[in-house]
């Protein structure tokens, strides 16, 4: 399933497709013991297995917050010892915060959510800037910014930080606005928030920029989340793709960032075999 179609579904209905539990790998005996990167997975990349087998291998991996979960799911990963990172929030990524005409529907979901998300212990809820569709980035963005102004308040009063997905817009989200750090960095000093940032994703932001250390770095206060992926093919981490993750994850400790990393990638091997593998290449 791509992502786009997981994540529409996953905002009315938490089913996930059960698959056979002796299929799935036993969770290691132990979790990794050290480093400074707080570790997620996105709960879309497993669809196949059912979220709770998903949270027992993560936990034992060291892995601290399963995320992208619809409300009826959040409360799965507590079961585990874990948290949920980010919550699902309001938008689509076609249709989000860069259209007047879906603000007040936007805003009136986000605040039956947001003290939701609050209940729930998770940090922060997605949202996306909505497809082009022929709208000037200029306009896009301070369409995003009188949105975006409309729900801080609320994520300020509750401690919520709203992230906003840079994707790209070249191979997997043709036509997406947020597809470019500086465009989003612009919505984010916009808005003027602590409760509002950018959720960077390392994948997306190699297709359409590169330079991936140098632009964390520059604006890495602008950043409020981390997406992991291969590139290209978006498959694992590893020596088949031309990005360093372990210095890439270096570098995000170093400017000390405390947030999560989270794991985005399509597994093409044994998921939970490569999920480990990858957390293990950011585990420094």
């Amino acid at each position: 399933m791509h992502r786009r179609h997981f994540i529409a579904a996953s905002l009315a209905t938490a089913a996930a497709p059960a698959i056979a539990r002796a299929h799935q790998p036993p969770p290691a005996a132990a979790p990794m013991p050290k480093g400074r990167i707080n570790h997620s997975v996105c709960r879309w990349c497993y669809n196949g297995m059912p979220l709770e087998d998903l949270c027992r291998n993560a936990a034992a991996m060291g892995v601290a917050s399963v995320e992208l979960l619809g409300e009826k799911e959040w409360h799965i990963p507590a079961q585990h010892g874990l948290t949920c990172a980010v919550a699902n929030g309001p938008t689509t990524i076609p249709r989000g915060l860069n259209r007047i005409e879906h603000h007040d529907a936007f805003i009136k979901e986000s605040e039956r959510l947001l003290p939701l998300i609050k209940a729930a212990g998770i940090p922060s809820m997605i949202v996306f800037s909505g497809n082009r569709a022929g709208l000037s980035d200029a306009e896009g963005a301070r369409n995003c910014i009188t949105g975006l102004k409309r729900i801080t308040p609320l994520a300020e009063q509750l401690g919520i930080t709203i992230v906003m997905e840079l994707l790209n817009s070249k191979v997997d989200h043709k036509d997406y606005q947020c597809d470019r750090t500086p465009w989003g960095v612009e919505v984010v000093k916009g808005v003027a928030s602590e409760r509002f940032r950018l959720l960077y994703d390392i994948y997306h932001m190699q297709i359409m920029e590169g330079d991936v250390i140098r632009t964390i770095q520059d604006n890495i206060q602008s950043i409020g989340h981390f997406h992991t992926g291969g590139v290209p093919g978006r498959a694992e981490i590893d020596g088949t793709q031309e990005l360093n993750y372990p210095a890439i994850c270096r570098a995000i400790a170093d400017t000390g960032y405390s947030g999560y990393v989270a794991q985005e990638f399509i597994p093409r091997h044994d998921p939970m075999a490569s999920l480990r593998a990858a957390v293990a290449l950011c585990n420094v």
